[in-house]
């Protein structure tokens, strides 16, 4: 903690400044083109959304789990402003459990739960739903509120936003920031995956939070012509968003977008827990092993492609989970069905023992088969369709790269 702590005025000055470098920072992503969102960058304090936030030390505790650091204005101004406006997530809650920031300590392991996105995806994620004045804007995740502000201070008095946040005690802290900034917004306690009635129809709908298929309340409360945008994950960690027009009541079409984001998944549908490697490992021991046509590790990989790629295996698998025993041990597993795939690597050869109704490695393998004759093509090259109640994501020219949402 710092002997001479910064005064209210010195945190201004300096909060000022900082705003002053992330605008220009995504100003030269090409993000802060229109005036009006350039205006709410410089203006929206994000630090008053962030009361505290945890890093990674980049050490791990005796059972090996990750050891994160609380940082607050009291334990570090200046790590804290500036972390408040660098373009960086910041995790701020673990397994759905408010920190006592005035009193926050070290912790051990744990899921994020809640965090303040970036500032880049977060404008991006409105630039590409096309919000404009006039619309009635539906946001679900409220989350720390500071995307609620940006959005706000967007629109002004010439649009009205309603904001949905599961957590009552995350949802308490925004409209506590909301308020004292003096932003004006409709709040609720709700799950977003129902929508909210009360206030529809929207012109807009987007989802700070990701799902395993589009919600029919989001269709149902869309105006003919509105847009959706959300972003679409699994339980193997897949993503890719999504930006549908709503034409007739229950009906939808809209391209998949390029780039590389993740969303934490709306809570409901997290994956179930998978229970004990060890057991899922007995399972196929004593099963015959083939070679594997594709390396593993392309589950894994950190490339954009190979991102898509895990997201094309979690469309053709949609119940499938990816535990990691050890470096060459990877289990696929599907608690629904009991299917399970072990791949293992012996030197530089992978092979694979699979059992169940669904030979869960050999679905994705034929997948990425197809999906490597055409190309590899991104996401920007798919379609997903909602019609009566079917939603189904497909390659604009290759009819073998189309798959159903569960």
């Amino acid at each position: 903690m710092s002997d001479h702590p910064p005064t209210t005025a010195d945190l201004q000055v300096s909060a000022a400044a900082l705003r002053g470098e992330l605008a220009r920072a995504l100003d030269a992503q090409g993000l802060l083109e229109d005036p009006g969102w350039r205006r709410a960058v410089q203006t929206v304090p994000r630090h008053r959304f962030v009361a505290g936030f945890y890093t990674d030390t980049g050490r791990h505790d005796q059972e090996g789990l990750p050891i994160w650091e609380p940082v607050t204005q009291n334990i570090d101004p200046g790590r804290w402003l500036e972390g408040a406006y660098s373009d960086t997530t910041l995790i701020t809650q673990f397994d759905g459990t408010e920190t006592d920031w005035n009193r926050p300590a070290p912790r051990a392991g744990g899921a994020p739960t809640s965090s303040s996105t970036l500032p880049s995806l977060v404008l991006r994620m409105w630039l590409d739903a096309e919000v404009a004045e006039g619309h009635n804007v539906l946001e679900i995740g409220t989350g720390t509120g500071y995307s609620t502000a940006l959005v706000c201070e967007r629109l002004g008095d010439r649009g009205d936003v309603m904001s949905l946040e599961v957590d009552p005690a995350r949802l308490a802290q925004a409209a506590d920031a909301l308020n004292a900034c003096g932003y004006a917004v409709g709040l609720a306690v709700a799950d977003g995956l129902h929508g909210y009635w009360p206030h529809a129809p929207y012109d807009r709908i987007v989802a700070a939070c990701s799902v395993r298929i589009v919600p029919a309340a989001w269709l149902a409360q869309t105006r003919s012509g509105g847009k959706i945008l959300t972003t679409l994950s699994g339980w193997l960690y897949g993503y890719a968003r999504v930006l549908l027009t709503v034409t007739d009541p229950g009906t939808a079409h809209g391209p998949l977008l390029p780039g590389t984001i993740s969303f934490m998944a709306a809570r409901l549908q997290e994956r179930p827990a998978p229970g004990n490697p060890a057991d899922w490992d007995a399972l196929t021991r004593n099963l015959p092993a083939e070679p594997t046509r594709h390396d593993p590790a392309r589950l894994e990989q950190g490339t954009d492609e190979a991102f898509f790629g895990r997201f094309l295996a979690q469309l053709t698998t949609p119940h499938a989970q990816l535990l990691t025993a050890d470096e060459d041990t990877l289990h696929l597993i599907d608690v629904t069905d009991g299917s399970a795939a072990t791949l293992t690597r012996h030197h530089d050869t992978w092979h694979v023992h699979q059992t169940g109704p669904t030979r869960l490695w050999d679905a994705i393998q034929t997948t990425w088969d197809t999906w490597d004759q055409a190309g590899r093509p991104g996401p920007q090259h798919f379609h997903l369709t909602i019609t009566h109640g079917r939603q189904n994501i497909a390659h604009t020219t290759t009819p073998d790269l189309s798959f159903p949402l569960i």
